[in-house]
């Protein structure tokens, strides 16, 4: 599936930047190279391999090296205080944030 310079020219608006003529031919042939990739990828046949859950893990035992999930300090009402005390709007012990999401 090779993008056609209309297709680049709509990728480039959704995306609100503006290319040059000689941009936008420098973005189809690497948008062009790029999916010429992934149809190489996936004609790949990969029936009976199992997927890495790291790229080392093929190599080495990998071990998700992740702390445990506990407080390292207590919960009190004097910390939420202290640490709503920058916060630019709360309420109810609560960040207030502005609605971004119409």
């Amino acid at each position: 599936m090779a993008l056609t310079a209309q297709d680049v020219a709509r990728i480039a608006r959704l995306a609100r930047i503006e290319l040059t003529p000689e941009q936008q031919d420098t973005a189809q042939a690497e948008l062009n190279g790029i999916l010429d990739l992934i149809e190489k990828l996936q004609a790949v046949d990969t029936t009976g391999v199992e997927p890495l859950a790291h790229p080392l893990s093929a190599h080495e035992d990998i071990v998700l090296r992740l702390r445990d999930d506990a407080p390292t300090e207590p919960a009190t009402a004097e910390r939420r205080a202290e640490l709503l005390a920058n916060a630019p709007a709360e309420a109810d012990g609560l960040f207030l944030v502005p609605k971004v999401i119409e």
